[in-house]
């Protein structure tokens, strides 16, 4: 049984993101990149389902040539092989999807497992365009999975609760916060990495069109917070909320 997980580089999560002075987009110049912590979880889930069934990892990145970074830190925490598809634009969330169904059809995999969505834009789409191109059953925001031989049982976070689903393979999944903790690569298998396989590819080698259909008009750093203000009492308190129209 074969698992692909798409990984993705971001500004790591510490960082504190800087904004061009030309408003632009975020300076990445100089500054430490990562992978992004939901992709982690989905390279651990994938791992753990080794004991279950799985056979092969293969971990797919899409960007610039120093993806391959973040490539070799998940064949460093188990992954069996990568494939980088090297693109210096900027590819939008449906480019991704589409690039990755064309590596699902060449690929063969039995079951697909994403991040819920990226820290550096929260787009939250990948996972359900790539379902949706595929045709193919998906859970999102999983919190528990369960693999069976031709199908996986999937615990997923919803309002007020939890939902359980089963899907009938292959299937795509999309990971929460709560599904597991990411284990740390140990130096051997940062050692290992290194000699494990990893293909090089462009979009045009899968025939897809990744020019971008979004225009960024402006990036700005969020407004600071304004100082409080202390209150006498309780009356003044509530009287301030009304004014504000929070309480009535």
């Amino acid at each position: 049984m074969k698992v692909l997980v798409p990984v993705k580089r971001v500004l790591d999560y510490n960082v504190k993101p800087r904004v061009k002075a030309d408003g632009t987009g975020v300076d990445l110049a100089n500054v430490k990149m990562s992978m992004n912590p939901f992709d982690e979880i989905a390279v651990e889930e994938a791992i753990r389902l080794k004991d279950k069934g799985v056979t092969e990892i293969v971990a797919v990145s899409i960007g610039e040539a120093k993806s391959q970074e973040t490539l070799r830190t998940a064949l460093a925490m188990g992954a069996d092989r990568a494939i980088l598809v090297v693109s210096d634009e900027k590819v939008e969330p449906l480019g991704v999807a589409k690039l990755l169904k064309a590596i699902v059809e060449a690929e063969k995999p039995d079951l697909i497992i994403l991040g819920k969505q990226a820290i550096d834009d929260d787009n939250n789409q990948t996972g359900q365009m790539l379902a949706g191109l595929l045709g193919v059953g998906q859970a999102t925001f999983a919190s528990k999975v369960e693999l069976a031989a031709d199908s996986v049982t999937v615990t997923r976070e919803v309002d007020g609760g939890s939902e359980t689903d089963r899907l009938t393979l292959p299937a795509i999944i999309t990971t929460d916060l709560r599904l597991n903790e990411p284990r740390y690569a140990s130096l051997p298998n940062i050692m290992k990495a290194k000699s494990k396989p990893l293909d090089q590819k462009t979009p045009a080698d899968y025939g897809v069109d990744v020019a971008p259909r979004l225009t960024t008009l402006k990036v700005v750093e969020p407004p600071k917070r304004t100082a409080g203000v202390k209150v006498a009492d309780t009356d003044e308190l509530v009287a301030k909320l009304k004014a504000m129209g929070v309480a009535k």
